[in-house]
C-alpha cells in the first residue's frame, strides 16, 4: 500500500487524476479528514473539492500511476 498527499488545483486537475486513477485495475482511495472516496469517480473527487491537501491510498503500489499523478503531490508518507 502506497500514501502520499496532493492538492487538486482545478476542475481540470481533478479530471486528469481520475482518468490515471481510473486506467488502474486495483483500488485507490482518496481521503479528507474522516471522509474518504473512490479515486476513480470524478463527481466524488470534484465533490470533494479543489484547492485542498488530500490522501491518495493506493491499495497496490503502480509506477505507472505514482508518475502520471505525481505532478500534485505536495509530499510523501
Amino acid at each position: 500500500m502506497k500514501k502520499f498527499t496532493i492538492m487538486l488545483n482545478s476542475p481540470e486537475d481533478a479530471q486528469e487524476f481520475v482518468n490515471a486513477a481510473s486506467r488502474c485495475d486495483y483500488d485507490i482511495d482518496l481521503e479528507s479528514g474522516a471522509v474518504a472516496i473512490d479515486a476513480k469517480s470524478l463527481l466524488g473527487v470534484i465533490t470533494m473539492g479543489t484547492k485542498r491537501i488530500m490522501r491518495v491510498v493506493c491499495h497496490e503500489a503502480d509506477p505507472t500511476f505514482i508518475q502520471t499523478v505525481n505532478k500534485f503531490a505536495v509530499s510523501a508518507y
